[in-house]
């Protein structure tokens, strides 16, 4: 399977057709045509609907569609890093992070390296341990923002200085608000919203002191603003990590923290072996420095 050829089929599945796409790519018809058939008797699949007026993906088509839009992208982001190994410091920085306050760290290291090195440009992408890992795994970005235990075999991190404490989202109006915390058996009558990472024996049921079958997990979530609204919404109380919805002023939500207390550690974590372009490098050189500065904890 060529590079092109992927980069045909991505023309196509963009324009909707096959001749808006020859045109984009200043190709006959024809021509491509027959690349797409000889793509899909490769993969021994049917990749296209072909209607009347524009064409639709069947299922294989809509795999090969995100698979071919990753290699895509991280060949440029390959050709993108090779052209700047140079004495000139300058170049990208891929984050992927879970919600937490603590990607204000992240940004402190960006702002002090910029001063430095103002050709330096970051892109942090928010998404969930599912969601970062996938990316860090198929090396899409650079670092990944996660909580919990880190794979050592696999991932080589620094620890960050601060932990997130846990606790409940609610309405304001609820009359668990009334309490400065929460303990597990306010909840175990109560319509619960968990990320959607949580399984039975991890800390927060073990917090709880319940399996996810003997409450009510009446929904997950795996970005906290959609869970935020769920509860502004009335439909439950969702597990959360303090410092990410705004509870201030005008909110409808309020923040209680659980009791006893429960925390979460966070790392920095990337790929052992990992070669890095000099942009990552100098990143991550100031990430470490500014974490190991007495004043790190702020």
């Amino acid at each position: 399977m060529e590079l092109r050829v992927l980069q045909y089929f991505l023309a196509v599945t963009r324009e909707q057709s096959i001749s808006g796409a020859a045109e984009s790519l200043h190709l006959s018809q024809p021509t491509l045509s027959r690349q797409l058939k000889e793509l899909e008797e490769e993969l021994g699949k049917q990749l296209f609907i072909r209607g009347n007026r524009k064409i639709t993906l069947t299922e294989e088509g809509m795999i090969l569609r995100k698979r071919a839009e990753e290699v895509v992208e991280l060949i440029r982001k390959t050709e993108h890093e090779i052209a700047i190994m140079d004495e000139i410091i300058a170049g990208d920085v891929y984050i992927g992070a879970g919600e937490t306050d603590a990607v204000r760290y992240l940004a402190r290291a960006a702002r002090e390296l910029q001063k430095e090195y103002p050709d330096v440009h970051y892109h942090i992408s928010s998404g969930d341990t599912i969601d970062v890992l996938e990316s860090l795994d198929k090396g899409l970005i650079d670092f990944g923002l996660l909580f919990g235990t880190v794979d050592t075999s696999k991932y080589e991190y620094f620890s960050f200085p601060v932990s997130d404490r846990y606790g409940i989202l609610m309405q304001k109006d609820s009359p668990l608000a009334e309490k400065e915390t929460i303990c597990p058996e306010d909840l175990w009558d109560k319509p619960l919203i968990f990320n959607r990472n949580t399984r039975d024996g991890d800390m927060l049921t073990a917090w709880l002191k319940k399996g996810r079958s003997e409450i009510q997990v009446i929904s997950t979530y795996n970005l906290l603003f959609n869970a935020s609204l769920m509860v502004e919404e009335g439909l439950g109380y969702a597990f959360a990590l303090d410092k990410i919805i705004n509870v201030s002023g005008n909110s409808r939500l309020c923040f209680r923290p659980l009791d006893p207390p429960l925390y979460a550690d966070m790392n920095l974590i990337w790929k052992k072996y990992q070669f890095f372009p000099k942009a990552v490098r100098k990143f991550l050189a100031k990430f470490e420095e500014m974490i190991q500065s007495p004043a790190a904890k702020i």
